[in-house]
């Protein structure tokens, strides 16, 4: 039986398989398979919609909301809810780390150079975020050449 426990275990897998495609293999065709690609975040995301389709539908569909930080904090309550919420996050951060790793190549930032952020995107979300967004400012995007 799927329980958000078992779910939670294995949305937790399969982020943590993109984070590590991209801090350890980020140019390996199955990088780009699986995460370049969309189809690990969208799966996240697919998994998301699902989560949240199902508490506002299924018997806690009038528990909590988003109008205050007491109805956010009912909400979670549900642990299906809870799930979900985490779910958003693993979507959300991978989509950000992925991002950063093909702005990095493109701007031809190091890729040591680009690790600390790719950890403080998973650990911290918006930190590695600002760090990135900080550290390429000293890495210009090509310029297009016109023919």
């Amino acid at each position: 039986m799927l329980t958000p426990d078992l779910l939670f275990s294995l949305a937790n897998a399969a982020a943590l398989l993109g984070w590590l495609l991209l801090g350890v293999a980020p140019r390996w065709r199955g990088t780009q398979a699986v995460v370049h690609s969309g189809a690990l975040p969208l799966g996240l995301a697919g998994a998301y919609a699902l989560l949240i389709g199902g508490h506002y539908l299924g018997p806690h569909a009038g528990t909590g909301g988003f109008g205050s930080l007491a109805q956010v904090a009912a909400l979670f309550q549900d642990p299906w809810a809870l799930l979900a919420g985490w779910v958003h996050y693993l979507c959300f951060d991978l989509t950000i780390g992925a991002w950063q790793a093909r702005d990095a190549r493109r701007r031809g930032l190091p890729h040591w150079l680009l690790l600390p952020c790719l950890l403080l995107t998973f650990l911290l979300g918006p930190v590695g975020l600002l760090l990135y967004h900080a550290l390429r400012r000293f890495y210009p995007a090509p310029t297009p050449v016109a023919d």
